[in-house]
């Protein structure tokens, strides 16, 4: 992605912590439209190739529909509870996939970007398949295209890190809503730490 890479100003955090093969479950915080484009070019970074689960809307239109659907990403239809999406990232995991995921399901709305509530389906997805979530955060996507306003200021700092992977085996294959909750709120503990720490040390002339 050699645009992306010469225009902005990338800082990645945590690559080692991507393992050269095998699964891995990566849960971000969502700011932008801009984002799947940044975490795509920072796992492409380390050598992997991303799966994400992308609204379907996206699907609509044919331009977007052929890159997404020619780069292996997932449809989901927000709001209906369809399994299909989960499944099929379950699949790719299982084939030893890198899979992306949002849990707090759509861009950000509040003013000051703190996370919102999540979805429950990021935990189905590691307590179903066995693998870890290893938390991301992003900052600074939000400054170049949000709701339809796009500012690409030239060499905008872009960070994105990653901390350590979370066991949940001892809640492995559980279904049951109370222990969903509870281990979805701890992964947005996590992604929350590793995003505190992103906005601390990004570069207060871009703040």
């Amino acid at each position: 992605m050699p645009p992306l890479k010469l225009w902005f100003n990338w800082h990645f955090e945590g690559v080692e912590r991507v393992p050269a093969e095998g699964p891995l479950l990566l849960a971000s915080n969502h700011l932008s439209y801009f984002d799947a484009f940044a975490l795509t070019y920072f796992v492409l970074d380390c050598g992997r190739r991303p799966r994400f689960l992308a609204k379907s809307e996206l699907f609509k239109n044919f331009f977007l529909r052929t890159i997404l659907r020619g780069a292996g990403q997932i449809p989901v239809e927000r709001g209906t509870g369809d399994p299909a999406p989960l499944a099929a990232a379950a699949r790719e995991l299982e084939m030893g996939e890198v899979v992306v995921v949002f849990p707090e399901g759509t861009t950000n709305k509040r003013p000051d970007f703190s996370l919102q509530p999540a979805k429950t389906g990021t935990a189905r997805l590691s307590l179903a398949s066995g693998v870890a979530v290893t938390p991301m955060a992003i900052w600074g996507p939000h400054k170049v295209w949000k709701h339809g306003n796009i500012v690409p200021a030239f060499a905008r700092p872009m960070w994105v890190k990653i901390g350590e992977p979370l066991d949940l085996s001892e809640h492995a294959g559980s279904e049951d809503p109370n222990t969903l909750r509870m281990v979805t709120e701890e992964i947005m503990t996590a992604i929350a730490t590793v995003l505190e720490e992103v906005k601390t040390d990004y570069p207060e002339r871009w703040k």
